[in-house]
């Protein structure tokens, strides 16, 4: 089968358009990056009867998520370039409900970037969590799929691995959360690592992103109308948070390579 692997700012997946038997199993064994091709998941794309096209996401470990704000821009870019479309306003089905995506394309008319209206962001208030036997307190966000945001002093020293991995399964989370460590570096700019749900530490996480920016507005620390720079592992992306609760990603997606798997 054919594949196209793309990223967005580190966060990698495999882009098949159509659905291949047991989808869960091949994006686990695909994800592998020692004994498969390597990447973060595999993201499915279809015809939709609501919408331009339909996007399912599947984790490196073979779970389904939900949403996925790296993977919906290079999804736009795929089939723009690919020529499944000639539009650059999107509508795309997702199991977190239809994302508008608005393409942005370079002089040889190939999409360099992405801006996606990732609808409304539901802030809850901060919970204290007994977490590897120490308090951690957190705010939970909805952005499509659960989020759980903590600030700390310095992002580049997130216990990733120990905390994030910890938090993602603790049963204060029914089905599992994305972990996002956050610092704040400046007026309106924020430094995140992520441990993402059923794929561990990941490059880069767009509703994460999302998810800190929206968390962070509403602790104060910065401000809603006015971009705010999240600085991931992978590099930056511009959320702007509305008066209404609605976020605004601004990213970019690029294509790796082509490639023929045998499943």
């Amino acid at each position: 089968m054919h594949c196209t692997k793309m990223q967005g700012l580190g966060n990698d997946y495999l882009y098949f358009y159509g659905l291949p038997e047991n989808p869960s199993e091949v994006s686990k064994k695909l994800s592998d990056r020692h004994f498969g091709v390597g990447s973060d998941g595999m993201i499915t794309i279809e015809p939709s009867k609501i919408a331009d096209f339909k996007m399912r996401i599947f984790n490196a470990d073979g779970s389904e998520a939900k949403m996925c704000g790296n993977g919906i821009r290079c999804v736009g870019k795929y089939v723009y370039d690919k020529g499944y479309t000639d539009k650059k306003h999107l509508k795309i089905e997702t199991l977190s409900g239809i994302k508008t995506l608005d393409l942005a394309a370079d002089c040889c008319g190939v999409i360099r970037s992405a801006s996606v209206d990732m609808g409304k962001v539901t802030v809850c208030d901060p919970v204290t969590l007994s977490v590897c036997g120490e308090n951690v307190t957190c705010t939970p966000v909805d952005v499509g799929n659960p989020h759980a945001v903590v600030f700390v002093n310095d992002a580049e020293k997130a216990p990733l691995y120990t905390l994030g991995a910890a938090m993602e399964k603790h049963e204060y989370f029914k089905d599992g959360v994305n972990v996002e460590f956050v610092s704040v570096t400046g007026a309106n700019s924020l430094r995140m690592r992520v441990w993402e749900r059923g794929s561990g530490v990941t490059m880069a996480c767009g509703t994460g992103a999302c998810a800190a920016a929206a968390a962070a507005c509403a602790a104060g620390y910065c401000e809603k109308d006015i971009p705010i720079t999240v600085t991931l592992d992978g590099g930056d992306l511009s959320i702007n948070v509305k008066d209404d609760g609605s976020v605004i990603m601004t990213g970019p997606a690029k294509t790796v390579c082509e490639i023929e798997v045998l499943l």
